[in-house]
């Protein structure tokens, strides 16, 4: 079964450029993204604020990651969240992912739009107007594999009340989601994941499937305090998986963030069914949170490269030691730490400068020997806010060459 319609995803090629995409250039209107990119445009042709990804480095991280769950003898479904890119959907897919997580009803409809056959969502879906769609759709298509969380008996009752509601014949899988304190959503107790348990066997339009929980939230580095917190909740998440009595052939457990999977992997890899991981930023890493805290940057394996890189050009040298350069928070990512400054395009790399704050669509820069006018290349921290600023992102040939070339251009719906 194909997983996602690549004849869907190739269509993208036949669209049209124009004023929608704030990275395209004013020459490209017009033309589709098959056409302009035929031409190889260099990056120079390209105004700025700009933000690229790195043809390698994704090409890279696919392989890497893919490689890295098939020797773990564990599954993969990336949180197709991070990109929103159905193109770089089907590059983790045809690399072998089981399948796409999602963390939403909208991003669940980007990818029934795109044909994507088996979605795990990393959340709760109480709308009811969500769930009759999700009826129609789960009834219209015997092969649409979808598997949803729930944490609270209140949470199966609503969800079964608007099922009968909306007449679905099929019945939606679901899985338990186990937390912990500082955690977000989740049962938090045992005993209460039980009794959730014992609400969806007793619902006729759901069918209990698995154990799903998110260890992220729990540890924010890598010290052995955060570390054993981790390892101390995916116990538990073992433990329950062991206990409950699943209405499916093959029941799933599911966690891992891009931060811990190498743990998860060791709790949770042997139990009964498929242990599912969840990583979705390491297509695309970053320089800054993943980049210090990914287990491949710990030893784990293959270390990954980031793919994204932002290009903002000096406006402004209004003090000796301050540039202004003219992209902010509309369009670099900031939650996970500031850009890191790296290279002067054509010129190399920069040395002693730091971004100190951002504004709307401002960065403030100290340091470093630039002038007004040259174009600074910029790190990221955490590629999922940096990417839903963009609708249309160019992929170079290289971010580390003098003139990088445009070969392709990634489509994303946030």
């Amino acid at each position: 079964m194909a997983i996602i319609d690549g004849a869907a995803v190739e269509a993208l090629g036949d669209e049209r450029l124009d004023w929608r995409f704030k990275a395209v250039p004013g020459a490209a209107h017009g033309l589709t993204v098959r056409e302009y990119v035929a031409g190889r445009p260099g990056l120079d042709e390209f105004g700025t604020p700009l933000l690229t990804l790195d043809a390698g480095a994704l090409d890279h991280n696919v392989r890497a990651m893919a490689g890295w769950a098939r020797a773990a003898g564990v599954d993969l479904a990336p949180h197709g969240k991070t990109t929103m890119a159905p193109a770089l959907w089907r590059r983790q897919l045809d690399a072998g992912a089981w399948g796409i997580t999602l963390a939403n009803l909208p991003q669940v409809r980007v990818a029934r739009a795109f044909g994507v056959q088996r979605v795990l969502l990393a959340n709760e879906l109480l709308d009811p107007v969500g769930l009759a769609w999700l009826a129609g759709q789960l009834d219209a298509d015997p092969e649409f594999e979808f598997l949803a969380w729930v944490d609270s008996v209140r949470g199966v009752e609503l969800m079964d009340a608007a099922l009968r509601a909306a007449g679905a014949r099929r019945p939606v899988a679901v899985c338990v989601e186990l937390g912990a304190s500082p955690g977000r959503t989740g049962v938090r107790d045992d005993a209460g994941a039980l009794r959730i348990a014992e609400a969806v066997r007793a619902a006729p339009t759901l069918a209990l499937a698995g154990v799903g929980g998110y260890e992220g939230a729990l540890a924010h580095d890598a010290s052995a305090a955060g570390l054993a917190a981790v390892d101390a909740y995916l116990r538990r998440v073992a433990d329950l998986h062991r206990r409950l009595d699943y209405e499916v052939a093959e029941p799933v457990v599911t966690a891992g963030g891009s931060a811990f999977f190498d743990q998860v992997v060791e709790v949770l890899a042997g139990l009964d069914g498929r242990v599912v991981l969840r990583s979705g930023a390491y297509v695309v890493h970053d320089d800054g949170f993943y980049r210090g805290i990914s287990p491949f940057a710990r030893g784990g394996g293959e270390p990954l490269r980031s793919a994204m890189h932002a290009w903002a050009r000096v406006i402004s040298r209004p003090e000796p030691h301050l540039a202004l350069l003219d992209a902010g928070r509309r369009d670099l990512s900031f939650d996970a730490g500031l850009p890191e400054p790296q290279l002067v395009r054509g010129e190399g790399p920069i040395a002693g400068a730091r971004v100190t704050a951002l504004n709307d669509q401002h960065a403030f820069m100290e340091g470093g020997e630039v002038e007004v006018g040259q174009v600074v290349r910029l790190g990221l921290s955490h590629p999922c806010t940096a990417l839903d600023k963009w609708t249309m992102i160019p992929v170079v040939d290289g971010a580390d060459r003098a003139d990088p070339v445009v070969v392709d251009l990634v489509r994303t719906w946030f």
